[in-house]
């Protein structure tokens, strides 16, 4: 869709070329969301490709992907066999709504930053205990852990200016055994609920993080595995309002369905 608004795109080549925010400006990347409708508040893009950020590095402690790295870079990468947490990467991946035209354009980092409760890139990055990187306007930068990123339903952390510039998964994450749950209404549908369990080696904590079903990323963290009742609970505990509503889900049909997922991975790594 053509933005007619549009009176100027800015094309920095490197942190110092940013412009000054204004009211009326975005950010853009893949802009697959952003050219998909009106955006008549908008007069000014600024077009992050040309800062060349790379996408994807694999270092000693972590993985760190680019803001602008792709869905497509993504599910390519080639993780060390060490990583026996990375097939969640490439389930995230194909938990988009989206056709393999968008996976080449759309990025990580628009993804979260859109920080809708279906996002899968948010789903990934919680559950694999990421940070983020944010560059604030006045040069400085501040890192937020993923799972307090996003606080509802297309709304997030970030204030006026700031821009996600990348997020590191740390190597102990990618490390972890893992199980996942998924539904959607459709075979190719957005998810309803999406749950993920993970647990260290050779212990039995488990980290479950609950998303898609809930405005805002949920993850419960237990040092040894809890009993059923225990796990239920923690899931009722959820504050009613933080369960989402839409046309793919009630909130307690979603509350059933992460109880439901939640007993069928504690079983999967371990629990009696």
């Amino acid at each position: 869709m053509d933005l007619n608004t549009i009176k100027a795109v800015a094309r920095p080549q490197s942190r110092a070329q940013l412009p000054v925010w204004t009211a009326g400006d975005a950010w853009l990347a893949g802009g697959t969301w952003l050219f998909s409708e009106p955006q008549v508040h908008l007069s000014r893009l600024i077009d992050l490709t040309d800062l060349k950020w790379p996408a994807l590095t694999i270092g000693a402690s972590e993985l760190s992907v680019a803001a602008t790295c792709t869905v497509a870079q993504l599910d390519a990468l080639a993780c060390p066999p060490e990583w026996i947490a990375s097939p969640l990467i490439n389930q995230c991946c194909r938990a988009f709504l989206a056709s393999f035209k968008i996976w080449k354009t759309a990025t990580v980092g628009g993804n979260i930053c859109m920080s809708l409760p279906a996002g899968p890139m948010i789903t990934m990055t919680v559950a694999l205990e990421a940070n983020y990187t944010l560059w604030s306007p006045d040069g400085s930068e501040r890192t937020v852990a993923a799972v307090d990123f996003v606080t509802g339903n297309n709304e997030n952390v970030l204030a006026p200016g700031e821009v996600l510039r990348k997020v590191d998964i740390p190597d102990r994450a990618l490390r972890k055994r893992h199980a996942h749950r998924r539904f959607t209404l459709t075979h190719l549908g957005r998810s309803t609920i999406f749950v993920i369990a993970t647990q260290t080696p050779d212990t039995d904590d488990l980290l479950l993080t609950v998303t898609a079903g809930t405005t805002r990323p949920v993850r419960f963290a237990f040092e040894s595995m809890p009993d059923a009742d225990t796990l239920a609970q923690s899931i009722d505990a959820i504050p009613p309002e933080v369960w989402f509503a839409d046309a793919n889900g009630t909130p307690d049909h979603r509350k059933h369905l992460a109880k439901h997922y939640a007993e069928e991975l504690r079983t999967e790594l371990g629990g009696l």
